[in-house]
């Protein structure tokens, strides 16, 4: 067997690194220039640490969730799709969204006059605002947004029902241990369904959705959001610092929906939407951004036909661990 320094590990030896255990026998690791934030919050660990490659990460329970070099492909992928495709929405409801990155994607439709976000952890919001304050990009002063510390369930129960044109859920992951999983589940999204106006639209972050790793609960959310909507797609984009192709799942109220893979993007439609309302050149997302993201590979796709497991509060599923995949940052000796 080779010594270890004849396999990279002497590059470890230079500067500080944090360590993100993917799986068994896999992890990434990222040279620190800088450890801007550390703490425990009521809810999470949370970290954020300025790299080499990716600029700036949020890592919360040892998770990285977004990156300053690409964040703004997740959240436009996450947000536009659902907003474009709500013919007016005025109305939008963010569960999470603790960066404000959401809010600020939502906030460029002009259509929308109400946007509240409802993020538990008051210590993300106000770690992001302080240094990375790029993500929320002024948004919270905007007359246009509500910001709520509390529990999204909550916070969205109290909403009138049908009064709500696309609710975005910008949560973390489902982990064993952490504190979103019950809001993928059966209950909560036929609580979501009645609170949805005619028309309505909800769109959820679903996980890593690659190949090898689109059942752990991409495929799962997507059967669940199945059971509870009449339509629902998964789509998937390319985030380079989470290591996977990211997926989505969102569901529209009416049956009768247009369909959010073909028909908005038909003749134009989508770019002509896109353009009316000002957001003709977003850096990611355009018509042809949107059907590669909604053209599952076969792999995926048939994984979401067959799929049969259901996610309930009795039966819930969990992505990973806290455990498993807690961070590890080597401090200067």
């Amino acid at each position: 067997m080779a010594h270890t320094s004849g396999i990279g590990a002497d590059v470890f030896d230079n500067g500080n690194w944090y360590h993100e255990v993917l799986e068994d026998g896999l992890a990434i690791s990222y040279r620190v220039e800088e450890v801007l934030h550390k703490g425990q919050s009521k809810f999470q660990t949370v970290e954020v640490v300025k790299t080499k490659p990716f600029g700036r990460l949020l890592i919360t329970d040892g998770l990285m969730q977004s990156s300053e070099d690409d964040e703004y492909v997740y959240h436009q992928s996450l947000v536009h799709p659902a907003l474009a495709g709500h013919p007016e929405p005025k109305k939008v409801f963010i569960a999470g969204g603790g960066e404000g990155a959401t809010l600020r994607e939502v906030l460029k439709h002009p259509s929308v006059e109400e946007c509240k976000m409802v993020d538990i952890d008051g210590e993300v919001v106000d770690m992001c605002a302080k240094h990375t304050p790029f993500y929320s990009a002024g948004a919270y002063d905007s007359p246009r947004a509500k910001l709520v510390i509390g529990d999204a369930k909550a916070g969205l129960e109290a909403e009138n029902d049908g009064s709500i044109d696309v609710i975005i859920c910008d949560l973390s992951d489902p982990l064993d241990g952490g504190p979103c999983y019950q809001l993928y589940t059966t209950s909560f999204y036929e609580m979501c369904k009645s609170k949805l106006a005619p028309g309505g639209v909800l769109v959820t972050q679903s996980g890593c959705a690659a190949v090898r790793d689109c059942k752990a609960v991409f495929t799962p959310i997507n059967k669940t959001l199945r059971e509870v909507f009449p339509r629902v797609w998964g789509y998937t984009v390319c985030v380079p610092s989470f290591c996977s192709e990211w997926g989505f799942n969102i569901a529209t109220k009416d049956a009768d929906h247009v369909d959010l893979y073909t028909g908005i993007t038909a003749n134009g439609e989508l770019d002509k939407r896109l353009a009316a309302r000002g957001l003709g050149d977003l850096s990611y997302y355009d018509s042809i951004s949107h059907t590669r993201m909604f053209s599952l590979n076969r792999t995926v796709r048939e994984a979401c036909e067959r799929e049969t497991r259901v996610m309930t509060v009795e039966n819930p599923l969990f992505m990973c661990s806290t455990d498993t995949h807690a961070g590890v940052f080597e401090p200067e000796k």
